[in-house]
């Protein structure tokens, strides 16, 4: 009965939807300030309604209700309870509900917070978000009902895929899809900019915590999958290039190109055609990276026979909100006339060349995952693009912008001098070579990329530093001090979040310049030798765990005589899902992670065993830690968040409904 009622919240928000996609719409262009005031309780009335489906359905996975489908092929009754709430959102079915559930939470956070906003503006952002709900709502109630019934319940379930059951991937989707939808906010405000025809600095001040919100939010999502990979696949690595990662990595790119339009927008009034399209391919690549890849049309060209039914849903939906937002941007765009001038020279330029950078970086990542499909449907011909074509086509475009990002942040607006630039950031250029320098002496036989992933990161670091610095003016230590603790946040989280890419940077280069494999098959009790280190397989025991049967290995680590690692890597097979996992043993550290990895017993004795040292791997994730961090302290800038200061004048009365 309890599945009934959640079916029924659904049917009912989705009703409210479609009001709410109308009404409003209707009341901004007529003027009638009542049909434009439903926005709001619809807004949070639909939040409300969808609550009370996700927790009908996440109550059905933690009773182990077998009745319903979903819990069927997605869960176990001997599961922890952790992973029983995670199973919610570890299937297709789940996981569109919990898109609705943010995607409507979004749309309530407007309506109670948004009351700063104009009210045809308010309306209209309403509506359009609530268009978007009308989407999801049909694909979820037309082809992926999670409250579907089975004839004859089972005794028990299928269980939940063994390598999601992991505390990474139970907070993994969550965080990213709160970024995913986060983007929705922006792709509303675009269209409800292009139906005014009306772009301000105004606007730029009230689209920014929304897109900022959603950046950070998938940064720390993005973070999760990859720290998830590195210590659950037992591959050693923290990026793969895999269609699944580009699919969030792609919007991530474009969401922070539109955070750096957005700024002028607010400050300059310039870049307001570019901003509306960034805003509307952001959430189009947010759809590109929840839909299609679910669907498998990136892993197969057959993917809509496997079910068409969805297929074609997802191309009705990408058409008619990316090509339908593209079409009214073209209609609409040449009457969002630029105001602000600047020079070649100035912050404007230089924040021009930052979106160029992110935006045809994230063109090169949608190629070359798409590329295979392409070459399947035009030419039959099946082809893989893997991690060198990413690797060299990538790269150059971020280390341009990491040369280019310390310089641009210091640069005037309208006009500025590079030599001034130049003249602020000579120590932190002398540092960053100084490093480079020892790198380069202390490494042999390696390549270059270790020393110029170090200078670039330090170049970024220091530059963040020292542009934070020179906000605190002249004269005394203790003065400057005292004025750099009472800087807006939003400087200190500029800061923080671009020295945080400085030390990913770091991370990134010194793990894939630097890292020590070794690969073996290792007796127990005879030790090895691995980048200085002395590691030994002390032992191998089989043990049960709450729902799966483990292999565990106990592997000393000693160097100079002096042990300082005891590792337990282990290997698991679930019987239910009749499927194995690695769980990697990591010892991790500040400069350096030891990481252990047991295999199969060998025929003539002994066990396979890898072995790597992973110098600054920890630095990739602590990075992406600091880049959400510095965006969360800008969101809390109050002059960012009740736009102050950006506020038009106030609009004429508008006359009763």
């Amino acid at each position: 009965m309890i599945a009934e009622f959640g079916h029924l919240a659904l049917i009912l928000a989705f009703g409210l939807a479609l009001m709410q996609m109308v009404v409003p719409l209707v009341g901004a262009h007529r003027g009638w300030r009542g049909w434009m005031a439903f926005a709001e309780p619809a807004a949070v009335s639909q939040a409300l309604l969808v609550i009370a489906a996700f927790g009908a359905l996440m109550r059905a996975f933690v009773t182990s209700d077998f009745t319903l489908r979903i819990v069927v092929e997605n869960s176990h009754s001997a599961k922890p309870l952790l992973y029983k709430i995670s199973g919610v959102w570890g299937n297709h079915e789940g996981s569109m509900l919990l898109w609705v559930l943010i995607l409507t939470l979004y749309g309530a956070a407007v309506a109670l917070f948004g009351t700063n906003l104009p009210a045809r503006l308010r309306a209209r952002v309403l509506a359009v978000q609530a268009a978007v709900s009308v989407a999801f709502y049909a694909f979820i109630l037309f082809t992926s009902n999670p409250f579907d019934r089975v004839a004859v319940p089972p005794l028990d379930g299928r269980d939940l895929n063994p390598l999601l059951q992991d505390p990474g991937l139970a907070f993994h989707p969550p965080f990213l899809y709160l970024g995913y939808v986060g983007l929705s906010m922006a792709f509303s405000f675009a269209i409800a900019a292009l139906i005014e025809g009306r772009v301000d600095a105004a606007w730029g001040r009230w689209v920014r915590p929304w897109t900022l919100a959603a950046w950070i939010f998938l940064t720390i999502g993005i973070a999760l999958g990859s720290w998830w990979a590195y210590y659950e696949l037992g591959w050693g690595g923290f990026w793969f290039w895999d269609p699944v990662e580009n699919a969030s990595f792609m919007p991530w790119l474009i969401a922070a190109a539109l955070l750096h339009s957005a700024i002028v927008v607010e400050k300059r009034e310039a870049l307001k055609s570019w901003t509306i399209l960034l805003a509307i391919l952001a959430f189009g690549f947010s759809l590109l990276g929840t839909f299609i890849v679910r669907s498998g049309i990136l892993t197969s060209v057959h993917a809509f026979a496997n079910d068409p039914e969805r297929g074609v849903f997802i191309l009705i939906i990408l058409a008619i909100f990316v090509g339908g937002g593209l079409t009214l941007y073209a209609a609409r765009a040449g009457a969002l006339e630029a105001k602000g001038v600047f020079g070649l020279v100035s912050r404007e330029a230089a924040l021009v060349a930052n979106n160029v950078l992110l935006a045809v970086a994230a063109l090169v990542v949608f190629v070359g995952t798409l590329w295979p499909l392409f070459a399947e449907m035009a030419f039959g011909r099946v082809l893989s693009v893997g991690a060198p074509f990413f690797d060299a086509a990538f790269t150059p475009f971020m280390v341009v912008l990491a040369l280019i990002l310390p310089v641009g942040a210091l640069l005037a607006w309208k006009r500025g001098s590079v030599s001034r630039s130049v003249s602020v950031l000579w120590p932190a250029a002398a540092l960053a070579v100084a490093l480079a320098a020892l790198a380069v002496a202390m490494q042999t036989g390696r390549s270059a990329l270790g020393p110029l992933g170090l200078l670039l990161g330090a170049w970024i670091l220091f530059g963040a530093a020292l542009d934070l610095w020179s906000k605190t003016g002249r004269g005394a230590l203790g003065g400057r001090v005292a004025r750099l603790r009472r800087l807006p946040r939003a400087d200190w989280g500029r800061a923080v979040a671009h020295g945080g890419l400085g030390v990913t940077f770091i991370g990134i280069a010194g793990m894939l310049a630097w890292q020590v494999e070794d690969i073996r098959v290792a007796q127990v009790g005879e030790p090895f030798d691995v980048g200085g280190y002395e590691v030994t397989l002390a032992d191998v025991t089989e043990g049960e765990g709450p729902n799966y049967r483990t292999t565990m290995g106990e592997v000393h680590v000693a160097r100079g005589g002096r042990e300082v690692a005891r590792l337990f890597p282990e290997k698991r097979v679930y019987p239910v899902a009749g499927m194995p996992t690695t769980e990697a043993a990591i010892e991790n550290g500040v400069w350096r992670d030891l990481y252990v990895v047991i295999g199969d017993p060998q025929d003539g004795g002994g066990w396979a065993v890898r072995t790597y040292v992973k110098p600054f791997a920890n630095w990739i994730w602590g990075g992406a830690i600091l880049m959400a961090l510095g965006g969360a302290l800008s969101l809390t800038d109050r002059r960012l968040r009740v736009a102050a200061g950006a506020r038009p004048a106030p609009p004429p009365p508008v006359p009763a409904e």
